[in-house]
């Protein structure tokens, strides 16, 4: 039987930097054993839908700009580092870094938190692409889609850390 401390140690990264997720979905008593990725998924995302808005929106402030400041200083989390690398982000030319530093001030400016995608499977151009259309969003409809992505995003690290079968 895993405990509590065992849980969040392996899934309280899951949310970034945010393992009160965890820690809610394990006292919800939501979990149990043996684990799936959709299981594990699904207790953490009840327990983030039930997190106040501003609980919310501090775990969509926990994560870091795209191809942002905490990238190049080498910051990242390590989940983060390998999803941003799959997309190509920390190989961007110079133009291509000018135009993600804009587009993320301009973002963050407007809804108060960075622009959050699920980089997987995703190229440059299609992360610029969504950037650009979604910066129109209104910032109910943007914290919703962020929001929707962080999931996807939890959903894509746990499928990760649980392989099929395990």
């Amino acid at each position: 039987m895993v405990t509590r401390d065992d849980f969040i140690s392996r899934f309280g990264g899951v949310f970034e930097h945010s393992p009160f997720i965890a820690e809610r979905a394990f006292e919800a008593g939501a979990i149990r054993e043996p684990f799936t990725a959709a299981s594990v998924h699904a207790a953490m995302c009840t327990a983030f839908r039930a997190a106040s808005d501003a609980e919310r929106l501090d775990v969509l402030r926990a994560h870091p700009d795209l191809a942002g400041r905490l990238a190049i200083a080498g910051e990242l989390t390590e989940d983060s580092r390998r999803e941003q690398a799959g997309a190509g982000l920390d190989r961007l030319s110079p133009a291509e870094h000018a135009r993600f530093t804009a587009l993320n001030e301009a973002y963050t400016e407007k809804f108060g938190f960075p622009f959050i995608i699920a980089v997987k499977g995703l190229s440059r151009d299609d992360i610029l692409s969504a950037f650009e259309t979604r910066i129109a969003n209104s910032r109910e409809q943007e914290f919703e889609t962020a929001c929707a992505q962080v999931e996807k995003i939890a959903r894509l690290r746990l499928e990760s850390l649980i392989p099929e079968n395990d």
